[in-house]
């Protein structure tokens, strides 16, 4: 699927959000590479499930 303009400015956003807490995140290696995996692979479909599913560490990108 290709999405331009806007959307594809959000999508992105929101997709480099959830890598970026994925990474950050104390689960294991391999856990982290797959949600990241799952994220650049199925962009939107990815940010859902690791919305709802992923590691329940505080989602912030301002940590202390």
């Amino acid at each position: 699927m290709h999405i331009a303009g806007p959307l594809g400015l959000l999508v992105l956003i929101f997709d480099i959000y959830a890598i970026l807490n994925v990474a950050r995140s104390t689960s294991a290696s391999l856990v982290r590479v797959i949600w990241i995996a799952l994220i650049l692979i199925a962009p939107i479909v990815g940010f859902i499930l690791w919305l709802f599913f992923g590691p329940r560490e505080e989602r912030s990108l301002f940590r202390r």
